[in-house]
């Protein structure tokens, strides 16, 4: 193995698997958006957007900080994963195909909207920041968001001043929250197994990338690569 003179390194605490240490990076992200950025805590309540790996990691970070509510979405297709949500920590799942998700968050929060909105979706384009925008507290509510799109016409600026909204990037993972994502796996105190679903050999790597895109092998939240197999 060669690893360059920067390399950036950690130990991955005894007893954690090899499929588990996988999760380090979608679990320090959750660290990273939801408590570094979203400054997630005790009684907060969150909108989590998207049950894939990264949504459901910062449904266990979010839950761990003492978030009293946790919402999250997704499409008919991710059902599985929705109930993978609920066995982590999340308290109302929301299929977003089939019901209509801001008169349901509001529903569920009795018209007072979350405090945070966490953006973990891929491909949606700006239906996640609008529902955001809208899903956040009447005033200084937190929208941490990916930047996938390019432009956003039609922003609506007015109701997001008027919100005074902090919108803050998901823009990765500090070294702390990589140390804090591995000491929460160590705990063992979510069953993260739930979200490690599938393992590939080095020559599946294809297959597994295609597989976390929802093609091919059903029902994969993290793929594991595994050069043994």
């Amino acid at each position: 193995m060669y690893l360059p003179r920067n390399a950036v390194v950690h130990h991955v605490p005894k007893g954690v698997t090899p499929e588990l240490a996988g999760l380090v990076t979608p679990m320090a992200n959750g660290v990273e958006w939801s408590l570094f950025d979203g400054n997630v805590g005790y009684n907060s309540t969150v909108l989590i957007q998207g049950p894939g790996q990264q949504g459901l990691s910062q449904t266990v970070i979010c839950k761990q900080a003492g978030a009293s509510l946790i919402i999250v979405t997704g499409t008919a297709k991710d059902k599985a994963r929705m109930e993978v949500a609920k066995k982590l920590g999340a308290d109302f799942v929301i299929d977003v195909s089939n019901e209509d998700p801001l008169a349901r968050i509001m529903e569920i929060t009795g018209g007072k909207g979350v405090d945070v909105a966490l953006d973990c979706t891929a491909g949606a384009g700006a239906i996640p920041i609008l529902l955001g925008i809208e899903a956040l507290k009447r005033k200084a509510g937190v929208i941490v968001a990916q930047g996938e799109l390019k432009e956003f016409p039609n922003f609506p600026l007015e109701k997001f001043t008027v919100k005074f909204i902090t919108m803050k990037s998901a823009r990765g993972h500090s070294y702390k929250a990589c140390e804090l994502a591995l000491e929460q796996i160590a705990s063992k105190r979510f069953p993260l197994e739930l979200v490690t679903t599938h393992r590939f050999g080095l020559n599946e790597v294809d297959k597994a990338i295609k597989a976390v895109g929802g093609e091919g092998v059903p029902d994969v939240i993290h793929a594991s690569l595994m050069p043994w197999l």
